[in-house]
């Protein structure tokens, strides 16, 4: 089952059991899911819901280290309860040993042997991790792994 569709379920059976944060949080994402699909004028592939997804979480994220600034509790477990819900409907992530062995992989696959190859190991990386590792890791081992 797609990963809309897995989302549609999912506020079913929270407007069922009463949940409110777990059917507050998917009406959202279904919502910005409903506008990207308005403005693109067709229905999103599966990579691109699971994108906004990821963004959503990003975006809780950057909430909680606000809220940690401000010290603001409540915000930081509100968010993370919100970001829990969220990972739920994405693809197992990648342990950092696997992301490790994928962009060793790739970096010898492209040849790359310099800090100015990052993009073309990153634009190669993230086709094969889509949706099972954030960018920002991502990019942070392979920069490891090119200037050693």
């Amino acid at each position: 089952m797609k990963t809309k569709q897995t989302l549609e379920v999912a506020l079913k059976d929270a407007m069922r059991t009463s949940n409110e944060m777990r059917k507050r949080v998917i009406r959202l994402v279904l919502a910005a899911i409903k506008l990207a699909e308005v403005e693109k004028r067709a229905p999103l592939e599966e990579d691109e819901v699971v994108a906004i997804l990821q963004k959503d979480i990003k975006l809780h994220r950057e909430t909680i280290q606000g809220a940690e600034k401000a010290a603001r509790p409540d915000l930081i477990e509100n968010n993370l309860d919100e970001i829990t819900i969220l990972e739920s409907f994405l693809p197992p992530q990648l342990s950092e040993n696997e992301l490790r062995k994928l962009a060793i992989s790739v970096i010898q696959e492209v040849g790359a042997s310099s800090p100015k190859d990052m993009s073309k190991v990153m634009n190669a990386l993230l086709k094969n991790v889509q949706g099972r590792a954030s960018s920002d890791v991502v990019s942070k081992i392979v920069r490891e792994l090119l200037n050693n």
